[in-house]
């Protein structure tokens, strides 16, 4: 490790209250999605602090209130060295302040045993405050690297909006990218997961009265409850969801991590119909060598040959809605699947940053939830996710981050920007 990094690892410990001033700073911002439309308050502070520290910033909404950030900082030889994207989301978890006991003001840091408690310290704005505190002793210390550093603060992650995803549109690319959410600071990749609607809908609609004229012998009447054949469609999603247990697996999961969550169900009129109409919400969750649209053509074939064995439903198929751009304007949203290498070479250059701080290699692992890190490994991004907290505090009551892991987490970034964009760009290595 040389002089450099060791000099700045020891700034970010004599200067710990200042990181956590920052982290104070941001998570004082109310920005919980939903209702979301709020970020741009936050999102004016990152840009400033960018332009503070001689990054180039783009700013553009994505929905109004709700604004994207990225700033760059040009390499002194960006055509030869590496360059790398660090990406986060500026949003957080609802609060339902009325109905949960939070120990604390939700939006009031404060610190208690070595912890600091406040939605988003978890998830993710401690992540965020210490890269933003790694990238700005770097230019303290006049430190200019070779090769280009991009700084992302996205919005929307937390209902499906992809915030990453418009960056990826808007053109900013890399050698590596690195999303600092919640991974307990492991290095991880992720399935996928895709949000769906199934309608069975009923051409004719019944008073209640005409209920047993539909159900007994005799009564004449071709007509069924639309609630009533969703269970069907129910009992058939948790049959595949078992097949798919037996029958699929992937390294670094437990097996039967994709499940299909009936999660809410909306049908029918009031007391006095026959449920002429029913909807079922689903989130369905893949293994990285799959894809969304693969996966929900598989739900739509079984579910299908499921309604071809009643026959109500063999008349009255039921219909298919998948995904959408956010689960506040469309009620649908996807996370595409992130696959990592561990022998790659920026997993190679992470672990080895986070061991010149701990003492040994980062795990690699992957992470049982959805971050936006698949949106750049869609985009050909070679992407890892490396970020402090846990999962138990994301969106939880009380949520709340180490501080010693903070501390820990700011002086890898600072050693992993320092490493990854010293390095010459080999255009076959295998970066991931």
């Amino acid at each position: 490790m040389g002089d450099q990094v060791q000099l700045l690892h020891r700034l970010v410990e004599e200067r710990e209250d200042e990181l956590l001033e920052l982290v104070e700073e941001l998570v004082r911002f109310r920005t919980p999605s939903p209702p979301a439309r709020n970020t741009k308050k936050a999102q004016q502070f990152v840009e400033q602090f960018l332009k503070e520290i001689d990054f180039d910033t783009d700013m553009w909404d994505v929905y109004p209130g709700d604004p994207n950030v990225v700033g760059t900082r040009k390499g002194l030889n960006p055509d030869t060295h590496q360059s790398l994207i660090l990406n986060g989301h500026i949003d957080v978890a609802e609060v339902d302040e009325g109905n949960e006991e939070w120990k604390y003001n939700p939006f009031e840091p404060v610190m208690d045993n070595g912890r600091m408690y406040c939605r988003g310290t978890a998830d993710m704005k401690g992540g965020l405050a210490g890269a933003l505190f790694a990238v700005n002793l770097l230019h303290e210390q006049g430190i200019h690297l070779p090769g280009d550093l991009i700084f992302q603060s996205v919005i929307g992650e937390e209902v499906g909006e992809a915030g990453t995803l418009e960056c990826c549109k808007r053109g900013y690319n890399a050698d590596l990218a690195v999303v600092v959410d919640t991974s307990d600071l492991n290095i991880q990749g992720q399935g996928g997961l895709i949000t769906g609607w199934i309608t069975v809908k009923s051409p004719q609609t019944y008073h209640d009265a005409m209920r047993r004229n539909m159900i007994h012998a005799g009564g004449g009447v071709k007509g069924a409850s639309a609630i009533e054949k969703m269970m069907k469609v129910i009992d058939g999603l948790q049959e595949l969801e078992k097949h798919w247990a037996v029958t699929k697996s992937y390294p670094g999961f437990p097996v039967g991590m994709n499940t299909i969550n009936p999660a809410v169900i909306e049908g029918g009129r009031h007391a006095a119909f026959v449920a002429d109409e029913c909807r079922l919400w689903i989130t369905v969750h893949f293994y990285p060598d799959e894809d969304h649209d693969t996966v929900a053509e598989e739900v739509e074939n079984h579910i299908r040959r499921v309604a071809q064995a009643d026959p109500w439903l063999r008349e009255n198929p039921p219909m298919f809605e998948w995904g959408g751009t956010s689960m506040i304007e469309d009620r649908g949203e996807i996370f595409p699947s992130l696959d990592i290498d561990e022998n790659g070479k920026g997993t190679k250059v992470l672990q080895a940053s986070h061991k010149e701080v701990l003492g040994e290699a980062a795990p690699v692992s992957m992470s049982p939830t959805v971050t936006d890190g698949g949106w750049l490994g869609d985009a050909g991004i070679p992407t890892l996710i490396y970020g402090p907290g846990d999962l138990q505090n994301a969106h939880a009551v009380n949520e709340s981050v180490s501080v010693e892991q903070l501390v820990q987490f700011t002086k890898v970034m600072i050693s992993l920007i320092y490493n990854w964009c010293s390095e010459e760009r080999k255009d076959d290595a295998n970066v991931i």
